[in-house]
């Protein structure tokens, strides 16, 4: 089913948000509310604003999008989720977000470059969520992974197939090997999740999602579709 407009889904989260003390964070939050309450998508701008020059040239085809974390907030929020790991969390935007709307849940992001971890940590202590909202050195398959109720993937992958212009940069393993090595260690990850478990894809993740996760929502969204679903529950 397709979801409902962002508006009701997050007007009540951003209006109780606490506002960080830091003008720049301030000033996403605050953004953010006044886009949702006239109705209109959230700009990325002030949060990329945020980021190293460099990063900031690659945010719009690397980081999801402000409107897209918020909305994956408002999902988790409105499950009850308490906890969810971010495979490839980049500059932690997804996180510090969605972190926003979904003020119960404990976010955790696993990246593979160590300057972007710090990147990450250093936003999310400008926005005063540090205490729920953490970053760790590593990549799927090689790191162990701590036991969490939600993944999300925002195509964590497709960079290794993408040219080097287009890459954040050279200085970890990409190519067609680690693509496929890191999409099977994906696949391997969701079919022994157990019942319960929420998954949420931006743009897939270029692998099979085991046909024991039901769809809940589908939102189109400016870099593809949002997708949310949740692992079935065995029969009592």
């Amino acid at each position: 089913m397709r979801d409902r407009p962002l508006a009701p889904l997050l007007a009540p989260s951003l209006a109780e948000a606490r506002l960080p003390r830091d003008a720049g964070a301030r000033a996403v939050v605050l953004r953010a509310r006044d886009a949702v309450a006239a109705g209109e998508r959230p700009a990325d701008t002030h949060f990329d604003d945020l980021l190293p020059a460099a990063l900031k040239a690659h945010a719009a085809r690397h980081f999801t999008p402000v409107a897209d974390a918020l909305r994956v907030g408002a999902w988790l929020d409105d499950l009850g989720v308490g906890s969810i790991l971010d495979v490839g969390s980049g500059a932690g935007k997804l996180c510090v977000v969605a972190a926003i709307a979904a003020p119960r849940c404990r976010f955790l992001g696993i990246e593979q470059r160590s300057g972007l971890v710090e990147v990450a940590r250093s936003i999310a202590a400008r926005f005063e969520l540090d205490d729920r909202v953490s970053f760790v050195e590593g990549s799927i398959g090689v790191a162990g992974l701590p036991a969490v109720e939600a993944y999300y993937l925002f195509n964590p992958f497709g960079e290794n197939l993408l040219p080097s212009g287009e890459r954040l940069d050279e200085d970890v393993e990409l190519g067609d090997d680690r693509y496929d090595r890191d999409v099977r260690e994906a696949e391997a990850l969701l079919e022994s999740a157990p019942p319960g478990t929420v998954l949420i894809t931006h743009n897939g993740f270029g692998g099979r999602v085991p046909a024991a996760f039901e769809q809940l929502a589908f939102a189109p969204c400016a870099a593809g579709a949002l997708v949310l679903r949740r692992r079935r529950r065995r029969p009592v």
